[in-house]
């Protein structure tokens, strides 16, 4: 035994996560404080003087009631669109909950006798048809609890975006505390909450499952795939929409007629900022929590069948969930840093503040775990290691959390190094828009693909040590160290298209040039951060899938996976093909649904009179519409090619051609995802660098307008899809094959491999 008792542990989690959803209300509670209306200037008991500038022949009124106005208007569409996708998506869990629980109930044939364990054999444990039923309501709740997540960051961003911009005429610090504070409150609603749920369920689950854990976190492991299936849909379907909308925006509004970014006369502008709020907010959060709830449910899984679960230990059992509760805590005295400890006073502060809250979240963490676990685990235990146990002592699993929290530092900032115009390589890009956009485009690949290196070691040594020091479980804990600081995470993340849509309410407004350029000091460090965060998102799901692939394994009974068997390696080779397959057709989607958005923008400046003028408004309705129905249609395609695979796999082709597939999926997988988020954050910010004009080099490619600029904006266009799209949803192809090939392996186990059996 650890010398934590259990009462304490079963104190400490709830605690941590009720702790961290009141420091979010909070939060928002500060957040709300900046008041929106017409008579704001009033309420805020600011006197006009205070406000730093006075604008010229602006009337402050005027001005927070038109923010208001456009704040509205984005809310409305963003909530419209996700109440739209729940609708589709409510479906889809009626009927996948079925299938899970028809082919779990099958594996026995639906009897309801108690069986003797797979693992510790001797004793008797529940019926598969239990398991079948617990796998189903935990794959729902996963599901409800990704979707909540989605929707409240969400609601949070759109409540934020305009109050970013009113705090921006106070100086561009009170508006950087806005932007961040909302996203705090993303962050640590999504992980309390996340670790709420898992940990209400696993103590409701036990009530029938009494002393039988293996089938307890065997059925608990549906939370995680009803957790990344959503998050799936949230991040193709925003993706698209988002995507759609700023593609067309920019081909029209900033090539053809040469007006700014967010103009109020570009019909497709409200799209625009919408789907920054579904794709970059929702789809993010429920990704992350996905992650989140996999890397969680392997721990627990490979746990149970080791001897944490035999000798029930319940402290050492739930160690994952210990990290995640340290982790909420850490975060939070992290944050204080941001908004309360340090000031920010110009802009040139702005993107080390956010990287510093990395950098102290990862030291802080790593003393937290240090104390985890000396005081949660025994001093020595063993772990299964496929059909062998292995004999690890508690620093050992000090080691194997510590290497993923600090792999996932790296990635961040090599992520950073590759994306962010403060570094050579995005000023090679935009350098290179000289000599026009096909150069552009070579730059930026390549860009990509050398930003792979880097963290493709980063993560191989982390499960080389991992491994050799703690078998499956250590890559499982690893994943979760990555992931102990995603409220910090997510927060540096969310803030990103808060300001990006804080940038465009200033621009609809018409607020003065100096307020436009505080907001886009905002969004570029937000574009970097943004960057930051889906290298996260991906370096977890290496290591999330690697570990629920090990689970996978010891689930479905194979001893060793050996790739010169036919069956295994063709498998290898068409899991491999599976990401280009998928990126094929999201690309596609945005590509097809950009060029309608296109057709309609020039309808709209071509038949509207007075529309450049500025006399007339556009028609911002037909835009959200086209994204909308777009972005609903062209995500089941690319969702039913991951949902259906493994199924199809497994069933046909056995699990020994299941467990190829994933390794060739989890390889090729994380190469293309990284290439495609870095090289499109890297085109976006060659732009933004050229736009800003900050150097000397700078300015002799800009201003605006001109041919080297028209070419940076042609590669951001490319960008678009690869960066918000593509990239960041393969990495939830990646773990949610291996989360839902694991929550089917009792069923292919038994029945699998038709076709062989045929043969």
């Amino acid at each position: 035994m650890g010398v934590m008792g259990d009462t304490f542990t079963q104190l400490l989690i709830p605690v941590a996560a009720l702790v961290g959803i009141g420091f979010a209300l909070l939060q928002w509670l500060l957040v709300s404080k900046v008041k929106v209306s017409a008579d704001s200037d009033l309420n805020n008991g600011y006197s006009d003087r205070l406000i730093e500038e006075e604008e010229e022949g602006i009337d402050h009124e005027d001005v927070a009631a038109k923010c208001a106005e456009i704040q509205n208007a984005i809310s409305v569409g963003a909530t419209s669109f996700l109440f739209t996708e729940y609708r589709y998506l409510s479906i889809f869990m009626g009927v996948f909950g079925a299938i899970i629980f028809l082919f779990l109930g099958s594996v026995k044939g639906f009897s309801t006798k108690s069986e003797p364990c797979t693992y510790n054999t001797g004793s008797l444990c529940k019926p598969a048809l239990a398991n079948a039923l617990f796998s189903t309501i935990a794959f729902l709740l996963g599901a409800m609890t990704s979707v909540l997540s989605g929707f409240l960051g969400m609601k949070i961003a759109t409540y934020a975006n305009a109050r970013t911009t009113l705090e921006a005429r106070k100086g561009v610090g009170k508006a950087f505390i806005v932007a961040f504070r909302s996203g705090a409150v993303m962050g640590f609603l999504l992980a309390a909450s996340g670790l709420l749920v898992l940990y209400v369920s696993i103590h409701l689950f036990s009530l029938y499952y009494g002393d039988d854990w293996e089938g307890l976190y065997e059925s608990i492991t549906g939370y995680g795939l009803g957790g990344s299936s959503m998050a799936l849909f949230g991040r193709v379907g925003g993706g698209i929409y988002t995507k759609a909308a700023d593609v067309g925006a920019d081909l029209v509004g900033k090539v053809e007629r040469n007006i700014p970014e967010d103009d109020p006369r570009n019909p497709a502008v409200i799209a625009d900022n919408v789907g920054d709020n579904v794709g970059d907010i929702a789809g993010m959060g429920s990704d992350l929590f996905g992650s989140y709830a996999e890397a969680s449910c392997a721990a627990l899984f490979v746990a149970s069948i080791s001897s944490f679960g035999i000798s029930h230990d319940y402290t050492a059992m739930s160690f994952p969930l210990i990290i995640s509760s340290v982790g909420i805590v850490v975060c939070l005295g992290t944050t204080l840093f941001a908004t309360d400890f340090v000031e920010i006073k110009n802009v040139s502060e702005i993107e080390p503040s956010l990287k510093r809250q990395l950098l102290i979240s990862t030291i802080l963490m790593t003393a937290g775990i240090a104390v985890v676990s000396f005081f949660a685990l025994p001093s020595e235990f063993t772990l299964f290691n496929f059909g062998s146990t292995k004999t690890v002592k508690n620093w050992h699993l000090f080691f194997c959390v510590s290497i993923g929290l600090w792999a996932g530092l790296v990635i961040g900032y090599i992520t950073e190094y590759y994306t962010s115009n403060a570094y050579s390589p995005v000023q090679d890009v935009a350098d290179s828009c000289r000599t026009g956009a096909a150069t552009n485009v070579i730059f930026g690949l390549a860009l990509g693909y050398k930003s792979v290196i880097i963290p493709i070691f980063a993560i191989a040594i982390a499960i080389y040590v991992s491994f050799s020091m703690a078998a499956m479980y250590g890559i499982a804990v690893a994943a979760l160290g990555m992931l102990s600081t995603i409220a910090t995470g997510l927060a540096i993340d969310a803030y990103g298209p808060i300001s990006d849509n804080a940038g465009g309410i200033a621009e609809m407004a018409g607020m003065s040039h100096k307020i436009r350029q505080r907001t886009d000091a905002l969004d570029a460090a937000g574009n970097t951060t943004a960057a930051i965060g889906k290298g996260f998102a991906i370096g977890s799901a290496a290591l999330v899938s690697l570990a629920l692939f090990g689970a996978f394994v010891s689930r479905a009974g194979i001893e060793t996976v050996d790739v010169l068997t036919p069956k295994v390696f063709i498998g290898l080779i068409v899991g491999a093909m599976l990401p280009y397959w998928f990126s094929a057709m999201t690309m596609k989607s945005v590509g097809s649904a950009a060029l309608k958005m296109v057709e309609e923008v020039r309808r709209q400046f071509n038949t509207i009179p007075g529309l450049m003028e500025g006399r007339a408004k556009p028609d911002y309705a037909t835009c959200v519409k086209i994204s909308t129905d777009a972005s609903l249609r062209e995500m089941i395609p690319p969702g039913a090619l991951v949902m259906l695979t493994p199924l199809i796999a497994g069933t046909l082709f056995g699990v020994e051609t299941l467990a190829g597939v994933l390794a060739g999926s989890l390889v090729s997988g994380v190469q293309v995802a990284i290439s495609a988020s870095n090289t499109g954050g890297a085109w976006d910010n060659a732009k933004k660098y050229i736009e800003a004009g900050a150097s000397e080099h700078a300015r002799s490619l800009g201003p605006k307008g001109s041919d080297p600029h028209k070419a940076a904006v042609i590669g951001d266009t490319i960008g678009d899809p690869l960066k918000d799209t593509s990239g960041p949803s393969l990495n939830i192809l990646i773990k949610l094959m291996a989360v839902e090939s694991l929550v089917f392996a009792p069923f292919f186990a038994a029945h699998g491999g038709l076709l062989f059996k045929l043969l």
